[in-house]
């Protein structure tokens, strides 16, 4: 059943990439496991204030039970289902590198149902994965797109650029005008496949996220830094803040649907600045990040 099979791929994803972060940054994650009124429950792990990473976190929920009316018309899928029951599994997770060099680095990858998924639209795939530096390394934006193309790429033709086009548009801040980072792919209400592709499609692009990160994360995180480049990161996980608490349609889900909220804003940062009417100065670093992020670019 779809439902198994989607939850044991979650928990194993957790337990890979945990273990893979546990490694780099030294310190272990911290574990809770919980239940959600109404029916569910999650696993959460993070790890805070470890030696590379100033916040990562990796939750999987498994949630079951009774949509309100406003949840139930924002939830994705392929036509309207009177039936308020759903269920919904998935692993998400946000890592924030102490160094200003090293970028924040977003995945999810999920699973919903509504009613017993038994009829047409009624069940549905979604996820991706997307970067977010302070400083532009192109050579990491280039093999993060790379890495997730050649997922797709198995699947079909078409997934990347959709998906990447997808995302661009998706993590975008229209208050600020830019985009919250370099991007990844996207994607949401995926069926036409049928559930036995769509699994392996979203399979293949969990397992991408490990080599798609480690290697960026191993090159970056001791490079030196000014205060001044600490102070430029502050700035720009506000821009995260900003989008997660106002766009984002998994923040929004979870607080409609009584989800656990220490899980639900796990992936805030654990420090952030907001600085009156701040610019970058032409010709800078800082300036060219903010350049990328306002004109998103083709990285393959």
């Amino acid at each position: 059943m779809m439902r198994e099979q989607m939850i044991d791929l979650v928990h194993g994803v957790q337990d890979d990439i945990c273990a893979a972060i546990a490694e780099v940054d030294g310190q272990p994650f911290h574990e809770d496991t919980w239940e959600r009124e109404g029916g569910g429950g999650g696993r959460s792990r993070v790890l805070q204030d470890g030696n590379v990473f100033e916040k990562a976190g990796v939750n999987v929920s498994v949630v079951y039970g009774e949509l309100s009316p406003q949840a139930a018309r924002e939830m994705g899928g392929g036509q309207k289902i009177e039936d308020l029951s759903f269920f919904a599994t998935g692993v998400s997770l946000v890592f924030h590198p102490h160094n200003p060099m090293a970028p924040t680095v977003h995945a999810n990858f999920r699973y919903f149902e509504r009613g017993d998924g038994s009829e047409p639209g009624s069940w549905w795939f979604g996820g991706g994965a997307d970067l977010t530096p302070s400083y532009l390394f192109e050579e990491d934006a280039v093999h993060f797109h790379q890495t997730f193309k050649d997922a797709c790429d198995k699947h079909h033709p078409d997934y990347y650029p959709r998906y990447k086009k997808w995302c661009d548009e998706y993590f975008y801040i229209p208050h600020r005008q830019e985009c919250r980072g370099v991007g990844g792919i996207f994607f949401d209400d995926l069926h036409e496949p049928g559930h036995k592709e769509s699994f392996k499609f979203v399979s293949d692009c969990a397992n991408a996220f490990i080599p798609s990160y480690l290697p960026i994360i191993n090159r970056r995180k001791d490079l030196e830094y000014t205060e001044d480049q600490k102070k430029w990161q502050q700035l720009r996980r506000g821009r995260y803040v900003e989008f997660n608490l106002v766009y984002d349609r998994g923040t929004k889900f979870g607080l409609r649907t009584a989800g656990r909220i220490e899980s639900i804003l796990m992936s805030l940062p654990l420090t952030s600045r907001w600085q009156y009417d701040h610019h970058p100065d032409n010709g800078t670093p800082e300036a060219e990040m903010l350049e990328v992020l306002k004109n998103p670019r083709r990285w393959i």
